[in-house]
């Protein structure tokens, strides 16, 4: 599907929608395969019967081919525009953006070799191919919630005088992240220790529940990822501990227009824990 001029698209930090500081008009004339990605489905024909057995389909990666126009003052500011284009269209994940009415983000990779042609003196008709491996469009905005593990106030207090009251208040240990979009999309859950044995609850509107569980211990300062669409846990950015996780009954994710409820424990209170959790709302 093409998209309309008027739409700004940027590639990684260049504004391919813009007039720059040198003077230089970027126009994007058509980003074709956006909102068309394939699918991936397999159907078996049923013996001695109507129709087929359907596997549940999958998005397939979606490749895209950004076309548009460089009108330049001069051809040195037309070669460094040119240059600026080959060097955004990078070997390496690369943030594509389109400011739809809500704007959207992909992570893209070069796939084909740019087409580079010169109009005139001081212009430039160019298109370059990248591929986004996940197919999710997903909001520029990053939704991000925190927590420490719950506490509880009140309670009894000796010495004490018949009859008695007692009343506790708990508090802390949980947030709800949400999904506007219309595919499923997968939290990050960011644990800061120190924590021992923390498990993360979550908990779908209709009371599906979700469960990661951690059998070690985070020290003070020790920073636990759990990327729930990579399947990866990460101690301090570097050392795997996806062996110590447990996802039961598997990885959550947040429906489409739907929400999901987090809370957590562990083995014992310290105020300096925290939990964090991230995500974006995915559109197909």
């Amino acid at each position: 599907m093409a998209v309309a001029v008027a739409i700004a698209v940027t590639l990684g930090t260049l504004q391919l929608s813009t007039t720059d500081s040198a003077g230089v008009q970027w126009i994007v004339t058509d980003v074709k395969g956006w909102r068309t990605p394939g699918i991936r489905a397999e159907y078996h024909s049923r013996q001695s019967d109507h129709g087929s057995w359907a596997s549940p389909v999958y998005l397939e990666p979606m490749p895209l081919t950004i076309s548009g126009l460089i009108a330049a003052p001069s051809t040195s500011a037309r070669d460094a525009a040119i240059e600026q284009l080959i060097a955004a269209d990078a070997l390496t994940d690369t943030v594509l953006t389109v400011a739809e009415t809500i704007p959207k983000q992909v992570t893209v990779r070069r796939s084909g070799e740019p087409l580079i042609e010169l109009v005139g003196a001081t212009g430039v008709k160019y298109s370059v191919l990248v591929t986004a491996a996940d197919p999710r469009r997903y909001a520029t905005v990053l939704q991000s919630q925190s927590t420490g593990l719950p506490s509880v106030t009140g309670g009894l207090t000796l010495p004490i005088t018949l009859p008695i009251t007692i009343s506790t208040t708990s508090t802390g240990g949980g947030f709800t992240l949400s999904n506007a979009g219309t595919i499923a999309t997968r939290p990050v859950f960011t644990l800061l220790g120190p924590a021992a044995s923390p498990v993360i609850t979550a908990t779908r509107p209709d009371g599906t529940i979700f469960q990661l569980s951690y059998s070690q211990t985070l020290g003070a300062g020790d920073t636990l990822v759990i990327d729930t669409g990579a399947h990866s846990v990460m101690l301090n950015g570097s050392v795997s501990r996806r062996p110590f996780l447990s996802a039961q009954p598997s990885w959550p994710e947040i429906l489409p227009s739907s929400s999901l409820a987090v809370r957590w424990t562990a083995s014992a209170y310290d105020p300096a824990a925290l939990l964090t959790g991230t995500c974006r709302s995915a559109w197909m």
